[in-house]
């Protein structure tokens, strides 16, 4: 079977334990008005211009973002960093894009992976059906998996898509015994407000089974010049980046919750 990736990260560090190969699938449900990988969006391999400047000249070239790729040339290219994974008690980390929008290939990918005994670890928002969910999970080591907004009216308008399946399906992975750690990103005028941090919380509280960890993912207003090259349009073009430090008083908020928690990926 063949599957659209865009990006494959080696030695990535933030992305679960150890050291990693992350692999980045294309294609997302949602459109998260901060995205920082906005050509991860479509489910289609694209062209966009991209200047290139070699001493004083400058010049124009096509860019392709995204190649299909087999089920056993990506294995071939996952096995050349294994001694590092084996090393560092690390693995692969399937992201996106939403990995579950090809939920088949990355299936495949996730057995093909624990047949040669490599930890694995999917990068999801959760959208998506609990039978697809369910079956991923069979060969998933750990979920990174991303919470938004609680509000469902907020998740809507800033995301695209209700956040109800969101919020179901990771009590589900909850319930059923997965290893699961919340991802939440602040993002300054989005979801970094006391409304949706007291939100969070309450939530998170209300569950029957608590998640492994969480990471409190700061906003970087990185992603400018893919907007500008794929003429789309950025929402958030010029919201400042946000520190470590200005997340200190929110991480010890979820630590006095009994939470186990890290600023960064």
């Amino acid at each position: 079977m063949n599957g659209i990736v865009f990006d494959i990260k080696r030695f990535a560090v933030h992305d679960g334990p150890g050291i990693r190969t992350t692999v980045f699938l294309k294609g997302c449900p949602l459109s998260c008005r901060w995205c920082h990988n906005p050509e991860s969006m479509s489910a289609e391999i694209c062209s966009f211009p991209k200047t290139v400047r070699i001493g004083d000249k400058t010049f124009t070239e096509e860019e392709t973002i995204g190649r299909e790729i087999s089920v056993n040339n990506l294995m071939a290219e996952i096995r050349k960093e294994k001694i590092f994974m084996e090393e560092s008690g690390g693995g692969v980390t399937f992201s996106g894009g939403e990995p579950l929008q090809q939920y088949e290939f990355l299936l495949e990918m996730l057995q093909a992976c624990h047949a040669e005994g490599i930890h694995t670890a999917v990068d999801t928002s959760g959208f998506a059906s609990w039978s697809v969910l369910e079956k991923v999970a069979q060969y998933t080591d750990l979920f990174l998996y991303d919470l938004k907004l609680i509000e469902d009216t907020a998740h809507k308008h800033l995301t695209g898509v209700s956040n109800q399946l969101i919020l179901s399906n990771l009590q589900r992975l909850l319930e059923s015994g997965a290893n699961v750690r919340i991802r939440i990103p602040f993002v300054e005028g989005a979801t970094f407000t006391d409304k949706n941090i007291d939100e969070t919380l309450d939530f998170l509280n209300a569950l029957a089974i608590k998640p492994e960890a969480i990471d409190l993912l700061p906003y970087h207003n990185t992603a400018s010049h893919k907007y500008e090259r794929m003429k789309m349009v950025n929402e958030f073009d010029g919201m400042k980046s946000l520190n470590k430090g200005e997340l200190t008083d929110v991480r010890e908020r979820f630590e006095s919750a009994g939470f186990s928690v890290k600023i960064g990926g």
